[in-house]
């Protein structure tokens, strides 16, 4: 049995392991722009999460009363995908519930991801669907890193590097509590419209853009050379890193973390999507290196 499927187009070439549906390399012209997954900083490359994004208080949900356990962002990152159809440039994968994947989460799924390459980029079409007869409560996140650098310039204040957003967003973002939980306090960025300069010290924690106005986030060099991700149907942003880690990730949800104190049930959590029985619904990305 295979542990990860390639799919090509010319000089761009994808890799995407079955654990987790999870892209492990996105070379373009011989150069890897996926973060490397080295354990001495954060061993993902680019998870997908689901059913929820972020930590659930008490790190459980609660469906009709009763608490399931849920790790932070799901399990669909660690739960393995079948192979429902590839091409040279493309591949679908699958993730339905199974006996125990309803010990966390009481719902019949499915979860199918087609990946394609095209020149210079890796888009995803993702569709969650509910078979069954009771709403389906979900949320659902793409969590790719790229090496910074990588391109000219340094990993500095300074440095060159920067987020650029398509259209100026709040120069705040919501604190991250302890356990990951969202605070309703915010605090400020040195966000100048729509630029982000970055500096490694800023990311004491995740910088998280709830209902941001862009579709697109750009990852820029100091020479211009751009990595973009750009989003359908992903109300939510987030910029990620460690003070001295090598990489930066570029994040869009559906959802998002329970704020501090939330007890509900998961169905009430904020941002988190219900589906009808029967019902699909579809979000996409797709990450696109453009060179200097």
């Amino acid at each position: 049995m295979t542990d990860t499927v390639e799919i090509r187009h010319r000089d761009t070439i994808a890799r995407l392991a079955l654990t987790g549906a999870e892209p492990v390399s996105w070379r373009v012209g011989g150069t890897e722009y996926l973060w490397s997954g080295d354990p001495a900083h954060w061993n993902r490359h680019a998870p997908w999460l689901f059913p929820v994004v972020g930590a659930s208080a008490g790190g459980v949900i609660t469906v009709a009363g009763r608490a399931y356990p849920m790790a932070q962002h799901g399990f669909a990152r660690d739960s393995r995908f079948d192979v429902v159809a590839q091409a040279e440039d493309s591949v679908t994968v699958r993730l339905a519930d199974t006996a125990e994947s309803r010990t966390h989460y009481p719902f019949a799924f499915r979860v199918d991801i087609t990946a394609t390459v095209r020149d210079g980029a890796l888009a995803f079409a993702c569709t969650v669907h509910n078979p069954g007869s009771e709403p389906l409560p979900y949320g659902l996140g793409f969590h790719p890193a790229f090496p910074w650098p990588f391109a000219d310039g340094a990993r500095a204040a300074g440095g060159g590097y920067a987020v650029r957003f398509d259209v100026p967003e709040r120069p705040a973002v919501p604190e991250v509590g302890p356990g990951g939980l969202l605070v309703r306090s915010e605090r400020p960025l040195p966000l100048d419209g729509d630029t982000l300069p970055l500096d490694p010290e800023m990311f004491t924690e995740a910088l998280v853009f709830l209902n941001a106005r862009s579709r697109r986030m750009r990852f820029t060099a100091p020479s211009g050379a751009t990595i973009a991700l750009e989003t359908e149907d992903f109300p939510h942003l987030a910029v990620w890193t460690k003070p001295t880690a090598p990489f930066l990730s570029l994040e869009c949800w559906t959802g998002h973390a329970d704020w501090q104190g939330f007890s509900g049930e998961l169905a009430t959590r904020d941002s988190q999507a219900l589906l009808a029985p029967g019902a699909s619904a579809r979000h996409g990305v797709t990450l696109r290196f453009t060179p200097a």
